[in-house]
C-alpha cells in the first residue's frame, strides 16, 4: 500500500491510519509524519512520491494532521527549500507575491465594503451611519484567514456582505454571545434565524428613515461598543447590558 497517494483518518494509534472504507492500515517504518504549517514543503513532498495525507473532522471543518512520506524525502525536500529561500531571488519573488496578494486584498474589502452599504440601503439621512457599519463590517470579516462568510467564494459577494451584516448585528447589537443555548440539535441555528429576524426589522427602521434618538440607536451603541476597551472588560466578565437587548430600537 505505500505505493498509493491516499487521504486518510488518524488511526488508533500514532503510526497507523484508516482508510475512506475503515481499513487499517499501519505507516511503513521508513515513513515519517511531516506536520502541517508549511505549505511549500509540503507540496514539494507531495510531488515527489507517494503520500497518506490525515485529516480529521473538527466541528464543521475539516483539517490537515500531517502528510505520512518517506522521511528521507521529508528531510531533502525540508533542506533543499531552506536553502531556496534563503537566495535573493526567492526573497524577490515572495516580495512581489506579497505585493500582489495585497493588492488583490484591498481591491476585495473594497468591493465587500461597497456590497454592505449597498445591501444597508439607509435612508439618506442615515448614509454616514451606514458608512461607518460597512466599514465595520468590512473590518470585521475581510480579513484573510477569518473564516467568516466573507472569504467564502461559493456565494455572490451581494450574499457575502448579507450574511455578514446579519452575523455583525447578532453579536453587536444583540445578546447572543450571553445567551446560554441548549445542545439540541437546531436550536441555535433557530435562534439564530430568530435573531436575523430581529436585525432585519432594525435595518428596516433605518432604510425607512425612521427618527431614532441617539440614546436609543443601536448601531451607534455596536460602533461605540466595538470602539471601546471598557467593552471588551465587559464582556470577559460576562456582563451585559439593555444596550445588548434586540427588542431596543
Amino acid at each position: 500500500m505505500p505505493n498509493q497517494t491516499r487521504v486518510v483518518k488518524p488511526g488508533p494509534d500514532d503510526r497507523t491510519v484508516l482508510t475512506d472504507t475503515g481499513e487499517t492500515l499501519c505507516v511503513p517504518s521508513s515513513w515519517a509524519l511531516l506536520k502541517p504549517g508549511d505549505a511549500g514543503v509540503t507540496r514539494r513532498v507531495k510531488a515527489a512520491g507517494p503520500s497518506w495525507t490525515v485529516k480529521a473532522k473538527r466541528g464543521r471543518r475539516v483539517i490537515s494532521l500531517g502528510v505520512w512520506a518517506d522521511a528521507k524525502t521529508i528531510q531533502d525536500v525540508s533542506a533543499a527549500f531552506a536553502e531556496e529561500r534563503s537566495t535573493d531571488a526567492y526573497l524577490k519573488k515572495q516580495r512581489s507575491a506579497k505585493a500582489r496578494r495585497d493588492k488583490t486584498q484591498s481591491a476585495y474589502v473594497e468591493e465587500f465594503e461597497t456590497s454592505v452599504f449597498e445591501f444597508l440601503n439607509f435612508d439618506s439621512r442615515y448614509q454616514s451611519l451606514a458608512k461607518e457599519i460597512a466599514a465595520a463590517v468590512a473590518q470585521h470579516a475581510t480579513p484573510v484567514g477569518s473564516g467568516t462568510v466573507a472569504r467564502t467564494k461559493r456565494i455572490p459577494v451581494q450574499q457575502r456582505a448579507e450574511a455578514a451584516v446579519i452575523a455583525w448585528l447578532r453579536h453587536q447589537t444583540t445578546a447572543y454571545d450571553d445567551m446560554v443555548i441548549p445542545r439540541v440539535k437546531g436550536k441555535r441555528r433557530a435562534v439564530r434565524r430568530m435573531l436575523a429576524e430581529k436585525s432585519r426589522l432594525l435595518l428596516g427602521v433605518y432604510r425607512a428613515g425612521k427618527t431614532i434618538a441617539p440614546q436609543r440607536c443601536l448601531l451607534r451603541r455596536a460602533l461605540a461598543k466595538r470602539e471601546s476597551p471598557q467593552s471588551v472588560t465587559a464582556k470577559e466578565s460576562g456582563k451585559s447590558s439593555s444596550s445588548n437587548s434586540p427588542d431596543s430600537l
